[in-house]
């Protein structure tokens, strides 16, 4: 297939610049793979297509604060630096703008009384630098300090107060990602509580969203391309539950695209879900891909040409989904990380 088969127009004015006032309160049109219809519903409706007996599972990876500004020790200019993930120690894998500044052995200071500073090291992969932190103190807490949310490139704007909080699941626990799996954004304490007092089982993986969802597919065959490893992890009593599940032929309904993979590579030949700790680059595009373990999906409106819209084209129909994106175009609906959802069932 061809990476223009996944093309479609967006008007930049639809591009979510700022959550919705309520995590509930986004929009959501409704897929039914079944009869091919949609609807156009709020998130807060979503206890009315889930049933007693359904697995939701979701990923509770959480952002860390993993851009930061500097400048360079010697000439003083501006550096933007967005941590990746650690390598070993207090050396990390980071992309350097401008990069061409920088050159192994030069610094970069964070901190004005010079106690948190970044040495460059090498280099990485994909135009990638390695930095080895020096500082005085405790880690985490300077990058709580002088670290941002990385908010995608298509958010226009500066961090604000609201990001922290808003840009986290409300059920996120373990820190390593870049970015937030976003169609978890939605949900509140109190839809969950509600979900569970239906029968709805609750259902938690990680996987740490790496720098990969930012690059674009630069292959014209789709094909061609080749996803970045991230890291997962499923844990015995989940991998039981929805192996469970599968087994007496209840649905598992995915909360976003991370989610999805996670669950897609954990999946052996007989399709059960087997648990640890491993690293993936599944990737999932159609015509070829059969789930394995998902049956419905959760998940937000994706960029043009993306892998994200591949996945979710696989799951349904490619030509479909297409016309359904046009349909959220001319609906006004809001799209990418802070935008609307999609529930396909």
């Amino acid at each position: 297939m061809k990476l223009t088969d996944f093309d479609y127009d967006l008007p930049a004015e639809l591009i979510a610049q700022h959550p919705a006032d309520k995590r509930e309160n986004s929009r959501m049109m409704v897929v039914n793979r079944k009869d091919n219809t949609l609807e156009h519903r709020h998130f807060y409706n979503i206890t009315e297509y889930l049933k007693p007996g359904d697995v939701l599972v979701m990923n509770n990876s959480k952002v860390f604060p993993a851009r930061m500004y500097g400048t360079k020790t010697s000439t003083g200019a501006k550096i933007e630096v967005l941590l990746i993930k650690r390598i070993e120690g207090d050396v990390w894998d980071a992309l350097v703008k401008p990069g061409k500044r920088l050159k192994n052995g030069d610094t970069i200071t964070f901190a004005e009384d010079r106690r948190f500073i970044g040495e460059i090291v090498g280099d990485g992969e994909d135009g990638s630098r390695h930095i080895r932190f020096v500082y005085d103190g405790i880690f985490n807490e300077l990058l709580e300090e002088y670290g941002k949310i990385p908010l995608p490139p298509y958010i226009n704007r500066d961090n604000e107060k609201e990001d922290r909080e808003r840009y986290q699941t409300v059920y996120s626990r373990y820190e390593g990602s870049v970015a937030a799996p976003t169609a978890g954004l939605h949900f509140t304490d109190e839809i969950l509580d509600r979900l569970k007092k239906m029968g709805v089982e609750l259902a938690f993986v990680t996987l740490h969203v790496g720098i990969g969802t930012f690059r674009p597919v630069k292959t014209e065959v789709v094909e061609e391309h080749r996803m970045h490893f991230e890291e997962y992890q499923i844990d015995e009593p989940t991998a039981e539950l929805i192996n469970r599940a599968k087994a007496e032929g209840r649905r598992v309904i995915s909360v976003g695209t991370t989610s999805t993979r996670t669950l897609e590579s954990a999946a052996n030949e007989n399709g059960e879900v087997v648990s640890g700790q491993r690293s993936t680059n599944l990737y999932i595009y159609p015509p070829v891909y059969r789930f394995k373990v998902v049956d419905a999906l959760l998940t937000n409106f994706h960029l043009p040409k993306s892998t994200l819209l591949m996945l979710i084209s696989a799951l349904y129909d490619r030509e479909r989904i297409l016309d359904a994106y046009r349909v959220a175009v001319e609906e006004r609906y809001r799209f990418f990380s802070y935008g609307d959802c999609m529930l396909i069932l």
